[in-house]
């Protein structure tokens, strides 16, 4: 069952990365529009990066957590995915899902997963349009979290 999303601003001075996929615009851009505002509102610094779709998000983070100077204190992922009749889209977000993971854990930086599969549309409606359960918002809030987090370890 959905929650809805509980704003509690976590003020930050780190940099985040958004990585976010251009394919299936309108979901993915929402989720975006709701975490750029909670980042900027929690006083953040923030990178946006496009790409093309969901399989390109990993390389273009795996590029962001190299960077040697002024490392991000996190990294966002956006994408959507619609299973279809095949299984292409379960394997897309299988490589995506494994890939963000052996990023975070090889880097040693929080790499927030925000790529879904949806069966219908009306889940990523609900999930990524809506105010009351946006994953964009609920992300950015990881983002913070992780970040304050991990400075203290």
């Amino acid at each position: 069952m959905l929650k809805p999303v509980k704003t509690k601003i976590i003020r930050s001075s780190g940099t985040f990365a958004i990585v976010a996929s251009r394919y299936n615009g309108e979901y993915v851009d929402a989720m975006l529009h709701a975490a750029r505002e909670e980042l900027l509102k929690a006083g953040a610094h923030l990178r946006i990066v496009r790409v093309p779709g969901a399989f390109e998000i990993p390389a273009a983070v795996s590029k962001l957590a190299q960077r040697p100077r002024g490392r991000y204190s996190g990294i966002i992922c956006f994408g959507v995915i619609f299973q279809g009749r095949t299984s292409h889209a379960q394997h897309i977000g299988w490589g995506v899902t494994h890939a963000l993971a052996e990023i975070q854990v090889l880097h040693k930086i929080p790499v927030i997963h925000a790529v879904f599969v949806f069966d219908k549309i009306k889940h990523a409606k609900v999930r990524c349009l809506g105010k009351k359960h946006n994953r964009g918002t609920e992300a950015a809030q990881t983002a913070l979290e992780m970040a304050r987090v991990m400075k203290g370890l």
